[in-house]
């Protein structure tokens, strides 16, 4: 334990609010205390920090005890001030914080998990807590978000969908402030408690493993400039990336790209081409290209570690940063906090951005306006589904990389039926040129359709509610998130009575599973949109016809 004296100085990097809510701790009594810096994110951007801290503390020896709840900002403190050359920095945590008088109080993040635990199998029973919550470990906590971790993906899953509510309502009783659970798959090791009162020597962490070789090391060598095929439907996109990959700044007209579309269109080959540009044009950018979902787990890891300093550096020091599938952060709010303030330190510094997503900014849900807004301050690109000409395009460069000739009526057939996505498009003819080859049987349009039979049945059969509801929000100019709003003005709602009727004639669906797709409307409301359209199409000849126009393009 730590010999607490006169040569001892606490600072306190809570936020107003947090010391406002829990009091001032015992320890405080005839003890210095430096306030002056709550916010230790802006502390540490302020280039006046280091001369105001070195001029109130004179002698390097004293202990410096650096007070916060979860431990992440005292941490990063203990970071900071440790390079400055002050050896004796520690990191007081959560369990140290007490009540006015100094009572310390149950505020320990694991120590409520494990009395979150204790509520949930006394409720449940001991088969169910032995099942799944026994397999629960706390990870890190913030201002307003815990972050649980389980060994399996499966056991993650079954805990999100059924029980996760229940967790944070349970966890809510003790810390009304707590507002989201985050669950992630972690095999971790054994856990060490923190103990009320007791405090830890700051070490320095093992940084972030991206350097600049490891920044390249998931791109695909195949998804460059020169083999992406350029038509109608991606040439925005194209141009778009071009431009930023040549440039020897941050565009902008185009600061962020936002990338978006569906799957398989070629979103992540433009990523994967603008990064290998500047590799091999001009390696002096440091760029970083990575997942959403990685972002994530660094910027964990790095809470873990107590080393966000260290994560705050590696990627707000970058010339380009690019993240792919951004949708991933939906209803991450500690995530979102940190690509927020990235995000912002980028642009500021004229540091270019690029990032894809699988939908429009507007379309995002669960994610923060302020990220949303930005998201869409530079050039929004939509990589549209492809067109015959594009699909006949790249069966064509494909053939010429491979040096392999096929009959003409055979590309013909597969950029008619293959209309899904390009991943697809490219998928079947490896498989007849590999059935060819290892069969030895010649390629010809018969035995092209009986290979691809069941891949064949499959694009004719299936058709979902989300694609009829893209369908229906671009041939009527709104937006696809209308489709779940409340809004019932004419524009938007015959639109989306329209897509329900086609959800009823077009798949499977029962009621109730299409209502939950339009908002979590009841099947009494789909039963009355279906009727609608019904009647109009009795009545309107031209409605008529539009509702037969969609029904052909979604089967086509």
């Amino acid at each position: 334990m730590l010999k607490i004296d006169s040569n001892t100085i606490i600072i306190d990097v809570r936020t107003n609010i947090e010391w406002q809510k829990v009091g001032i701790p015992k320890l405080y009594k005839n003890q210095t205390i430096l306030l002056s810096w709550r916010l230790l994110p802006d502390m540490l951007l302020n280039n006046q920090f280091k001369q105001q801290f070195m001029t109130y503390i004179d002698n390097v020896k004293n202990n410096l005890l650096f007070l916060c709840r979860s431990g992440a900002r005292s941490g990063e403190a203990a970071y900071f001030i440790n390079n400055l050359g002050y050896p004796n920095c520690y990191n007081i945590i959560d369990g140290f914080e007490g009540g006015v008088n100094g009572v310390e109080e149950e505020s320990n993040p694991g120590n409520i998990w494990k009395q979150v635990a204790l509520d949930l199998n006394k409720h449940y029973g001991e088969s169910v807590y032995k099942s799944w919550f026994s397999k629960i470990s706390f990870l890190e906590a913030s201002i307003n978000t815990i972050i649980l971790s389980t060994p399996t993906n499966f056991i993650r899953d079954w805990i999100k969908s059924r029980y996760i509510q229940a967790i944070l309502q349970v966890w809510q009783s003790y810390d009304a402030g707590i507002k989201t659970i985050e669950i992630i798959t972690k095999e971790l090791p054994e856990q060490k408690q923190t103990v009320s009162g007791n405090f830890e020597k700051f070490t320095v962490k093992e940084e972030l493993d991206t350097n600049s070789e490891g920044a390249f090391s998931t791109l695909d060598l195949r998804f460059t400039f020169d083999n992406f095929v350029v038509g109608g439907p991606n040439e925005l996109a194209y141009a778009a990336s071009r431009a930023v990959a040549e440039s020897n700044s941050a565009v902008a007209e185009s600061n962020p790209l936002f990338l978006y579309g569906g799957v398989g269109l070629g979103k992540t080959h433009l990523m994967h081409a603008i990064a290998w540009y500047i590799k091999h044009n001009n390696s002096k950018r440091k760029v970083i290209y990575m997942s959403a979902e990685k972002f994530m787990y660094q910027f964990v890891k790095a809470l873990r570690n107590k080393d966000v300093m260290s994560f705050k550096e590696e990627f707000r020091s970058v010339d380009v940063l690019m993240i792919d599938d951004i949708q991933f952060i939906c209803g991450k709010d500690s995530t979102q906090e940190e690509f927020f303030h990235t995000f912002n330190t980028l642009i500021d510094n004229n540091r270019q951005m690029v990032i894809s997503c699988d939908r429009s900014p507007s379309d995002l849900d669960n994610i923060e306006d302020r990220i949303k807004s930005r998201l869409g301050w530079g050039l929004v690109a939509d990589v549209h589904s492809t067109t015959y000409e594009l699909r006949l395009g790249i069966l064509e460069s494909k053939l010429e990389q491979m040096n392999i000739h096929i009959p003409k009526d055979v590309i013909e057939f597969l950029a008619a039926k293959i209309t899904s996505n390009v991943r697809e498009l490219e998928g079947a003819l490896n498989k007849v040129i590999a059935h060819s080859t290892l069969v030895g049987k010649e390629i010809t349009l018969e035995n092209t359709q009986n290979i691809l039979r069941d891949l064949l049945r499959s694009n004719e059969r299936i058709i979902t509610i989300e694609d009829i509801q893209k369908k229906v929000a671009e041939r009527y100019n709104i937006k696809f998130s209308d489709m779940s709003s409340p809004r019932r003005i004419r524009s938007i709602a015959r639109p989306r009575q329209l897509a329900m009727y086609l959800s009823k004639t077009l798949t499977p669906k029962s009621l109730t599973d299409i209502g939950k797709k339009f908002g979590k409307k009841d099947h009494t409301t789909v039963m009355h949109a279906i009727k609608k359209v019904e009647e109009l199409c009795e009545t309107d000849i031209e409605f008529r016809e539009e509702m037969e126009l969609l029904m052909k393009i979604l089967q086509n």
